[in-house]
């Protein structure tokens, strides 16, 4: 029986200071998202075969799942579904613009390119508690979301295009309460090759 692993970081704990600072990384990493794994893994020992699935594919189906276990794969899993993401939304040669043909596409879906970034900080910023603010696809259409804890918008029906934590322990060490200076160092963080990829991917 595979259970679900922990995914290295492709690149340092380090790799993306001084925005996001290493200290912060690793302990994001290494304890709450392998939190979110063992808690998840610990759930589904009852249910062998949900290990031959991919995360995604257990969030999107959440009311067809047996009851006992269903809280925990949108808690747990969705924890280590969203982190999984996460850091391959980061890069060390992130931020900037995205390529001019992504860059249309956002310009088409809100207005402006900074119009985007200025209603995505402020959804990320006004997501009052703990959560999330995304970009998601859903019928072609691109729109800015933000869930609470760890519910997932594949939960209901969208496709994650690029997303950013905003529970506190993803920038208290560093930012302490100033989630508005962590959401403006993200931007110099964001893998923009990535968001169009899985924009592309279908």
């Amino acid at each position: 029986m595979e259970k679900y692993t922990l995914p290295k970081l492709p690149y340092g704990y380090d790799s993306l200071e001084p925005h996001f600072d290493s200290r912060t990384m690793e302990i994001h990493h290494l304890k709450h998202h392998q939190t979110y794994l063992d808690k998840l893994n610990a759930s589904l020992e009852k249910y062998p075969e949900f290990f031959e699935k991919p995360i995604e594919i257990l969030l999107s189906d959440l009311n067809n799942l047996p009851e006992d276990v269903r809280l925990s794969v949108k808690n747990n899993g969705g924890g280590f579904y969203h982190h999984s993401l996460f850091w391959n939304f980061l890069s060390p040669n992130g931020g900037g613009n995205p390529s001019s043909s992504f860059k249309n596409i956002l310009v088409s879906s809100f207005g402006d390119f900074d119009l985007f970034k200025e209603k995505f900080s402020s959804v990320a910023l006004s997501q009052f508690g703990s959560g999330w603010a995304w970009l998601v696809e859903k019928d072609g259409r691109l729109d800015i979301i933000s869930t609470s804890n760890q519910d997932s918008p594949v939960s209901s029906g969208y496709k994650i295009i690029i997303g950013l934590d905003v529970w506190e322990h993803a920038y208290y060490l560093n930012y302490q309460n100033r989630r508005a200076d962590y959401i403006t160092a993200w931007w110099n963080l964001v893998n923009w090759s990535e968001a169009e990829r899985r924009f592309n991917e279908k």
